[in-house]
């Protein structure tokens, strides 16, 4: 039995005979990292990504902490996410994740993504499904790091409006210094570990399919997102670094202060004996 037919066992089909077979994809991101190392749940598609034949659908698992299910029904899902919990590293509560389908069209040619519709495929293959779940993970992980920066930026901006305000900076360094730890915590994690810039490994072998992938990328706004999010990870930086200079100034300053102060004392201590041993 080929992927299509295999694919095709669990699709969610319209009531209407004429209407296209389609299949119901789902990525969840279930923490920071999966480990799929030695995973056996199925028949091995990919190794990069570590994709799977299970039941009748595909489940693909990225390093990243991303699942991808695709046309699986559900209490199959859940079996299969309670299965992966044990390789989860930093898991979240509640998990991040998207929908998206997949509907079969007439011809390779008319593979196009409808606004907020259906992606439409001239096959389900491994290779276009693998593209789809690429996408879809990485769509998800930014969704969340989107969501950690907007928190860092809340958290940041009363800092900035007290410096705007009232000219003074907050005494909670600590604070600062996690904030700027959030930031290069999302940075490494986007760069390195998602690599969301980064084509997927199938279209070095596929390079037919490359069309498809930048509809993707062009559907769920990956480039723009990417770079949305590194200009903020560069507005809280240098706020957040900008804040530390401040305090460690004032700090500085209040130290040479003491130590003057000291110098003075010392000195006043010294004319009194002085003084006193000349009587």
């Amino acid at each position: 039995m080929n992927a299509d037919q295999l694919a095709l066992g669990t699709m969610a089909v319209s009531p209407k005979q004429d209407a296209p077979p389609t299949l119901r994809i789902r990525a969840v991101m279930l923490g920071d990292r999966i480990n799929p190392s030695g995973l056996e749940i199925g028949t091995v598609v990919s190794s990069t990504p570590a994709a799977f034949r299970v039941h009748a659908g595909l489940t693909v698992i990225f390093r990243y902490g991303v699942v991808v299910l695709i046309g699986l029904l559900p209490s199959e899902e859940k079996v299969l996410i309670d299965s992966l919990k044990s390789r989860v590293i930093g898991e979240l509560s509640p998990h991040e994740e998207e929908t998206a389908h997949a509907q079969l069209c007439k011809d390779e040619s008319a593979e196009v993504i409808q606004p907020g519709g259906p992606i439409c495929l001239s096959k389900f293959s491994d290779d276009r499904l693998l593209l789809i779940a690429d996408a879809l993970a990485k769509s998800t992980s930014l969704a969340r790091d989107e969501r950690r920066v907007a928190a860092v930026f809340d958290v940041i901006e009363p800092f900035a409006r007290e410096l705007a305000e009232r000219g003074s900076t907050p005494r909670r360094r600590k604070d600062i210094l996690r904030l700027i730890g959030n930031a290069l915590l999302v940075q490494q994690r986007v760069a390195g570990r998602v690599a969301v810039a980064e084509k997927p490994d199938v279209l070095w072998e596929k390079p037919e399919l490359d069309r498809l992938y930048a509809r993707l990328e062009d559907e769920y706004e990956l480039k723009e997102r990417l770079d949305t999010l590194e200009r903020k990870l560069k507005a809280v930086s240098e706020t957040a670094n900008a804040l530390t200079d401040i305090i460690d100034t004032q700090r500085s300053l209040r130290l040479e202060i003491a130590v003057v102060v000291l110098i003075v004392i010392e000195v006043v201590i010294g004319c009194v004996q002085i003084l006193s041993g000349t009587h």
